[in-house]
């Protein structure tokens, strides 16, 4: 390489202007590091003959002979015997700035090895003076050579110098020269002759680390760029003539760490273990607290699920936890004040929770959450939610089922060889493997009337009387065995989140175990409890059939070249196939349809197949059922549906609160089943896109007429058609408002003939919008004109109805909450952005703060802006012209 002239200007900062601190950058560290001797270990016993020890990097500053500021840790990296290089690729900030470094200044850095707390030894040190011989401060990268089994020497005459002055490193010497005055222009460019140099440059330091056997730290030292200019730190100490002595501020101090800011107080410790000993819980027993400290607890009490208590306010609750026993919610408090290692504790927590007023099983999902760790607590919780109903148990599963990646389960089982498997071939069922020995059914019993009775008994089956030290999986395996609903739920959800467990890289392999622990335990208690539960095991392996077959299927038509036309013929011919028609059941064995378990399915009605128009083209089914009548239903491949599955579940739990409270919103809550390898079943409603409906009537109003005239009723519409279309338009306001459902369009909005309105799409939720300024729920003012106007009391009956929607859910806010922080953990896509905040956003749409009173008024306001906004108007008239420009 030919030499060039240096750049024309240099630029450059003084060091004592620098007023920040010095970073440095810790790359890699190349080499072989010995593992441990055999020898070394009888020398020590109580180390341990593995690959598990961890290494870190201690970074100091020195200067003249002796530390310049403390030492900096990086994080610890494991010691793997088999790699040749371990990353650090961190940055740190060392507790010294650019001002106060002398031109003598060394930094030194030491490789540690970690085996055991408290037991280091060092692998090596190297040494890098911070000024070069010009007095420049040193940037870019460098490979400092680590001399073994020393620390690294910060004295003038280094023992452990990073560039060592000797011939056998000579060429790596060379080498990073001419790569610095090529980076700082001293070189010329050429685009293939560089790629090429570096190369070979690249190798031949390969080469020679190999050849000397040593360990070498890459490193970085930051530049200084401003305006796109790069700037030189070069040393200088300002004469004493031009500083100033000035009295220190208070923000200019030197904070120094605290060794022992950490360490457990001793006299707090023994003030704890005095305040809560045994001994004091006999004169605890008849305190009573006067109406300060009464209005104290009961806000503490009323407090959301997510409030972390003060160490002073656990106190409190401790003291009156006689007095709270009558509160039930009162339970979940206390028990998050109780030192659970401490056994004195542990045993007093234990005999009052025998005689607290009962939580209410909803209530009880709080202790499902992972903040209550201990299994007695656990197993109490369960002990509650089994006095619940199989109806309330199936608003409830699919977060039970997530609260089973919390039991840490010990148990390791092998999943059971006929167990649902998680691929989706074409026909997974092997029933060679069948057991032979299950007696076959009475001529006057069919498969068919035993799953009458099942159904039949659903509304009927009460809690059994689980012991308190049944687990959550027991009871779940239990529960589900006896009720052909909640098997079928219970089944397809352990599927979906074995298959999740398996991909996803948040989850473990400890999680994936404990669902396949529990799905293989459903089906030997399937196997091994009588002649119904084998048949139910039977039924949901038939249902494994026919969701690999229509996998396969709509793979199979999707990979065809073709257009949507040629594409829904092929679907037709393949679901006229002998062999799939018989598996989707017969009128002789009907088969229990995974969406709705209380609709049993006979056949398929080939001729209505068809495919929507939409980028993934899901399909419509249309399924026979025994009663001669037909369950239509949409089954989508490659999209995940989980969060659409979680939206409504909440939606039906909202909906049946509201009716606890004789509020009958017309909600329609239609059934989404997520099932593994991103697909699954939603539930088709008969109805129209509000942007339809525009289109083709005009209003919605023209609409209503068209189906339900009634000339002698206000705007000539049926009475109960727009009552309902009041109430529905009231209630999925209120809740989309609450989900913080976003991607509103008028594309997403669906109008049935009866007067319901309802949301699908939930693609978007938490707050999370696609589109700029949404406003806080779905108001436009052709909605608005359906009801009559603003003045109209249709409308004013519409804002009462989101007054008092608003009202009760947020009495119910508390089970919402619980139910929202069991799906942290799920790796839902809008959950999985920020899990932390999750339950956070919800409750914060609550205005918990609130009185009612002033929530009316809250509530007010958001009607009003959503009514008013025009950047929601605008937003919908462009996806009107996009939708249209698509077509």
């Amino acid at each position: 390489m030919a030499r060039t002239t240096p750049p024309a200007k240099l630029h450059y900062i003084y060091s004592c202007d620098l007023d920040l601190n010095v970073q440095i950058k810790i790359g890699s560290l190349q080499g072989k590091i010995e593992s441990k001797k055999f020898h070394n270990v009888l020398d020590n016993p109580l180390s341990s003959y593995t690959d598990s020890e961890e290494l870190c990097v201690v970074c100091q500053v020195w200067a003249d002979n002796e530390p310049l500021a403390l030492p900096v840790t990086t994080s610890y990296k494991p010691l793997n015997g088999r790699q040749n290089r371990r990353n650090w690729n961190e940055w740190i900030k060392l507790p010294v700035k650019y001002c106060d470094l002398p031109f003598t200044s060394q930094l030194c850095l030491t490789i540690y090895e970690c085996s055991e707390p408290g037991n280091y030894s060092p692998v090596g040190g190297t040494t890098l003076p911070l000024f070069g011989k010009l007095s420049v401060f040193r940037q870019g990268l460098y490979d400092l050579r680590v001399w073994r089994n020393e620390p690294a020497d910060g004295f003038a005459e280094s023992k452990t110098p990073g560039r060592p002055k000797d011939t056998e490193s000579f060429t790596m010497e060379r080498l990073a020269g001419l790569t610095r005055k090529h980076r700082e222009g001293m070189l010329p460019h050429s685009d293939w002759l560089d790629r090429v140099a570096f190369r070979e440059m690249e190798e031949l330091n390969e080469k020679e680390k190999k050849m000397m056997d040593f360990l070498y730290l890459a490193i970085e030292l930051p530049r200084i760029e401003l305006n796109n200019l790069e700037y030189s730190i070069m040393y200088y100490e300002k004469p004493g003539d031009d500083l100033i002595i000035k009295p220190l501020k208070l923000k200019e101090y030197v904070v120094l760490p605290d060794p022992d800011l950490n360490q457990e107080n001793l006299v707090e410790k023994k003030h704890h273990c005095l305040a809560r000993s045994a001994r004091s819980g006999q004169s605890d027993k008849f305190l009573k607290p006067d109406a300060a400290t009464r209005d104290f607890l009961t806000r503490i009490v009323e407090s959301p699920p997510t409030r972390t208590l003060s160490s002073d306010e656990q106190d409190v609750v401790w003291r009156f936890r006689f007095h709270l026993m009558s509160h039930k919610k009162a339970l979940a408090k206390f028990l998050l004040c109780v030192n659970w290692d401490s056994p004195s504790e542990v045993r007093q927590a234990v005999d009052l929770m025998k005689d607290w007023s009962p939580l209410e099983p909803e209530d009880a999902l709080e202790l499902f959450s992972p903040r209550y760790k201990h299994s007695v607590v656990r197993k109490y919780a369960v002990s509650r939610i089994a006095k619940a109903s199989d109806e309330d148990i199936q608003l409830y599963l699919l977060q039970l089922v997530q609260a089973l990646k919390y039991e840490g389960m010990n148990h390791s089982v092998e999943p059971e060889t006929l167990s649902i498997p998680l691929t989706d071939g074409s026909q997974a069922d092997n029933e060679s493997s069948e057991p032979e020995d299950e007696p076959d059914l009475e001529a006057s019993q069919t498969l068919s009337d035993i799953i009458d009775e099942e159904i039949e008994a659903l509304d009927t089956v009460s809690a059994q009387g689980f012991e308190s030290s049944v687990d959550l999986a027991t009871f779940l395996v239990n529960r589900a065995c006896g009720n052909i609903v909640l098997a079928n739920y219970f089944n397809w959800y352990l599927a979906s989140e074995c298959e999740e467990a398996d991909k996803s890289a948040k989850h473990d392999s400890k999680t994936r175990n404990v669902y396949l622990a529990v799905r293989d335990r459903f089906f030997k208690q399937l196997q091994t409890s009588g002649r119904r539960s084998k048949q139910l095991r039977k039924v949901l392996k038939r249902q494994q059939i026919v969701w690999e077959r229509i996998t396969g299927l709509l793979k199979t038509v999707h990979r065809e070249a073709a257009n949507r036309k040629k594409k829904i013929e092929r679907l037709q011919t393949l679901l006229e196939d002998k062999d799939f028609q018989k598996a989707c059941g017969s009128e002789t064995e009907p088969l229990v349809f995974p969406l709705e378990p209380r609709v049993r399915i006979s056949g398929l009605d080939a001729s209505k197949g068809s495919l929507f128009k939409s980028n993934l083209m899901p399909a419509f089914l249309s399924f026979k059922t025994e009663n001669n009548k037909t369950f239509p239903a949409i089954f989508k491949i490659g999209d995940d549906l989980r969060q659409d599955q979680l939206v409504v579940q909440i939606i039906a739990l909202m909906d049946k609160l509201l009716k606890r409270e004789n509020l009958d919103l017309k909600l329609t809550p239609y059934r989404v089943l997520a099932m593994p390898n991103k697909t699954g079943f939603v539930e088709f409603i008969d109805s129209v896109p509000v942007a339809e409906v525009l289109e083709k009537d005009g209003s919605i109003l023209e609409f209503f007429k068209k189906f339900h005239p009634d000339e002698k009723a206000p705007f000539g519409v049926a009475p109960e058609v727009m009552d309902s279309y009041i109430r529905s338009c009231a209630g999925y306001c209120v809740i989309t408002y609450l989900l913080g459902v976003g991607d509103r369009h008028l594309d997403n909005l669906m109008l049935t003939n009866s007067g319901r309105i309802f949301h699908i799409d939930f693609g978007y939720i938490l707050g999370r919008d696609p589109k700029p300024l949404p406003p806080p729920m779905k108001l436009t003012k052709e909605m608005i004109e359906a009801m009559g106007g603003v003045q109209s009391e249709h409308y004013q009956k519409f804002r009462k109805l989101c007054y008092t929607t608003f009202l009760h859910l947020r009495r119910h806010s508390n089970l919402v909450l619980n139910l929202f922080s069991l799906m942290v953990d799920a790796t839902i896509p809008d959950i999985a952005l920020e899990p932390d905040k999750t339950v956070k956003k919800v409750q914060d749409k609550f205005r918990l703060e609130m009185t009612d009173e002033e929530a009316v008024v809250y509530m007010q306001n958001m009607i009003d802006i959503s009514a008013t906004a025009v950047m929601a108007a605008l937003v919908d008239h462009l996806h009107k012209i996009a939708q249209a420009w698509r077509k």
